[in-house]
């Protein structure tokens, strides 16, 4: 039917994506890391319902064509022109509301001195939305909300979190403790706009510090599940050896995927307190050999070195709409 491919554009979120001619629009939109709510696949349920707008297409259950005002079902519809749809059912990062659930601990796992590995699961999976590279809310009793990433993609059956919980860190250490004495536990989420609603059309260079490699990791799962195209480096620094307690999967990723380079960046092993790995991580970041004016840039860590990075990169012409992290929305510069 031709090589020809057109331009769908999903209305109000404003997200695009490029469809073949014999590929259903359902199937296009996830292969461009788009989520659009989906059950039969076969144009039953009609959840993946949506008006077109601008555009031509074609049912495939009727072989009829579908003018603008029609509705369809993406995952029976083909385009035969650009596109343009209203589906309020997708929405781009920062428009999803945040939501209270309620979820199961299914296992919590010390993965490191002071790092574990906790899993969640929701009574109803396909009611939780959310982009790669969010973060969520555990809502304890009578206690603040405490924030962590979420470290794992939007497509995962469970819920991932990397919930560091040092001696001094009182309220992570409540969690672990409340999530080791209940079956359950109150979330709140989505948050943060520093996420993925599609993927890239540029390379990506991820720079993460400590914990923040969670926030990373969603984001590698999810490029991964959309078999991203373009090539993904992660830098993670770390104060010493034993603060990597992922690097095996770091490792792996790189040789799985031919796209994918994990540098590591080690700080001092004698003296936990030092604080040059931010350092050390911002310079290795700036030597590697980046085309600043094509990639985009998504760090976690702490402000200081989230700051820092961001004010070397824009000087050596990384464009500031290509870097994105959580710290410039909670922890604003005045």
């Amino acid at each position: 039917m031709g090589s020809r491919r057109y331009l769908v554009t999903l209305q109000p979120a404003g997200l695009s994506f490029q469809a073949g001619p014999d590929e259903d629009l359902l199937s296009a939109a996830a292969a461009a890391g788009i989520t659009v709510p989906v059950a039969c696949r076969n144009g039953v349920c009609e959840i993946c319902e949506a008006r077109l707008e601008v555009g031509q297409a074609l049912n495939t259950r009727n072989q009829q064509k579908v003018s603008p005002g029609a509705r369809l079902m993406m995952c029976r519809s083909l385009a035969c022109d650009d596109l343009e749809l209203e589906i309020p059912a997708v929405m781009s990062s920062g428009q999803i509301p945040p939501k209270t659930f309620e979820a199961k601990v299914v296992a919590i796992e010390a993965i490191s001195h002071d790092v574990y590995r906790v899993e969640l699961s929701l009574p109803r999976r396909r009611d939780l939305k959310f982009h790669a590279g969010q973060y969520l809310a555990v809502l304890l009793p009578d206690n603040e909300p405490s924030y962590f990433s979420i470290a794992s993609s939007p497509q995962a059956g469970h819920i991932e979190l990397h919930v560091q919980a040092s001696p001094e860190w009182e309220s992570a250490q409540r969690v672990i403790d409340h999530l080791r004495s209940q079956t359950s536990v109150r979330l709140e989420l989505p948050h943060g706009k520093a996420c993925l609603a599609t993927a890239p059309r540029r390379p990506v260079l991820m720079v993460a510090a400590g914990t923040g490699f969670a926030q990373m990791k969603s984001l590698v799962d999810y490029l991964r599940e959309t078999r991203f195209d373009q090539s993904v480096t992660l830098f993670w620094g770390v104060r010493c050896e034993g603060d990597m307690y992922l690097r095996p999967l770091a490792e792996q990723w790189q040789q799985e995927w031919s796209g994918f380079r994990f540098v590591p960046v080690v700080g001092d092993d004698e003296d936990n307190d030092w604080g040059g790995h931010h350092e050390q991580l911002v310079r290795a970041v700036l030597n590697s050999g980046a085309d600043w004016q094509r990639v985009e840039v998504h760090a976690s860590g702490s402000p200081t070195m989230v700051y820092t990075l961001m004010d070397e990169l824009l000087a050596v012409g990384l464009p500031a709409s290509a870097f994105f992290s959580d710290v410039l929305e909670y922890a604003p510069r005045h």
